[in-house]
């Protein structure tokens, strides 16, 4: 009818459909990352809840195990805050008074090669200038203040809204999950659905799981070898590494030069926290790593550095922290559906019913 093909308009629709969806999930991408975020908070939980759901007497709901399960997160968190927490701002502090000279001492060290010293003095001109514009633009900067205050006291709202949102999806994941299902007519698209949310429910929580361990190996390692050899700011240095974990590939290198630049401008050791640093690179990256993550997680590092990169453009720091996820998650949605067509094209068809003699 007036020369339309409806297959085409099918596909056309179809098309603007998908293009109107994604500019919408970019409109709401901080929204949007923050249910990620408590969802990824939920995994980090699940282990402990199923733990508690086991161990408490039976009950018709998690309600009890979930409570539990917070207020014991809760006072190990306060209780890491205490002991750990206070020394982090003590290093904190030394290494914002003491740095600064010690940088400008081995700027200014004496007995250097002409072109090293001429790296230096280039070094210190960019810092005293770097510092001249710093104190010019302190008193102009000083009404914006204000507003970044407001700015970061609204985003502390998100410490609470985030388990909020957690404890709702680990109270009632399991409904949520029987609501996208009865989104699909039962048969062949409803069992891929049924698929790709099993998959991906393992692949987030070997993820999560893996994250965690991966930071927690990183903060005990390295605070324990700096504590050894009497590195500066040890524990400071250990915080840092374990956050930056968190970021694939990037994260790591970064922590590392950021150590050995502190280690070598301190004079401490450089060459025992280099050799430390590539050992436990190779440890956590070829042992360690792979044995957490999983099958189901792996990818090849150039299909991480480019979701590392494309993340950040699109979304920062969030972008980085979710990337790996996301493309696993394409992963497991590609192959489920490459195994459903493969079966569909390698399964008999039924045979024609002979009719019946009459």
């Amino acid at each position: 009818m007036l020369g339309i093909d409806r297959n085409a308009a099918r596909y056309t629709f179809t098309a603007i459909l998908v293009v109107l969806v994604m500019y919408l999930v970019y409109l709401v991408r901080q929204t949007l990352f923050i249910f990620i975020l408590a969802l990824l908070f939920a995994y980090l939980l699940t282990p402990l809840v199923n733990l508690l759901d086991r161990v408490l007497p039976a009950s018709r709901t998690r309600t009890p195990a979930l409570a539990l399960a917070y207020l014991i997160f809760i006072g190990v968190a306060v209780f890491m805050g205490i002991q750990i927490g206070s020394r982090l701002v003590d290093q904190a502090n030394r290494f914002a008074r003491d740095l600064p000279p010690k940088v400008i001492a081995w700027v200014k060290t004496p007995g250097s090669s002409e072109t090293l010293n001429d790296i230096k003095q280039k070094v210190m001109e960019q810092v005293e200038t770097e510092v001249g514009q710093w104190s010019a633009n302190l008193l102009s900067s000083l009404p914006q203040a204000g507003m970044k205050f407001l700015t970061v006291a609204s985003n502390l709202i998100y410490l609470v809204i985030i388990p909020v949102l957690s404890f709702f999806f680990l109270k009632d994941g399991e409904a949520i999950r029987e609501h996208l299902l009865d989104l699909v007519e039962a048969g062949p698209r409803r069992a891929l659905l049924d698929d790709v949310l099993a998959d991906t429910h393992l692949l987030l929580a070997h993820y999560m799981r893996a994250q965690a361990m991966m930071s927690l190996a990183a903060f005990t390692a390295y605070s324990i070898f700096f504590a050894i050899i009497g590195v500066p700011y040890g524990l400071l240095l250990a915080a840092a590494a374990c956050l930056l974990e968190i970021i694939p590939m990037i994260g790591p290198l970064t922590a590392s030069v950021a150590i050995l630049g502190i280690a070598g401008v301190a004079g401490s050791h450089v060459v025992a926290v280099l050799i430390f640093l590539a050992a436990y690179r190779m440890a956590a990256d070829y042992v360690l790593s792979p044995h957490l993550m999983g099958h189901g997680v792996q990818l090849h590092p150039l299909l991480v550095l480019f979701g590392v990169f494309a993340g950040a453009e699109v979304a920062g720091i969030a972008g980085t922290f979710i990337s790996v996820p996301v493309l696993a998650l394409a992963r497991i949605i590609y192959l489920r559906i490459r195994k459903a067509r493969l079966t569909a094209r390698v399964s008999p068809r039924p045979s024609p019913t002979k009719p019946i003699a009459l």
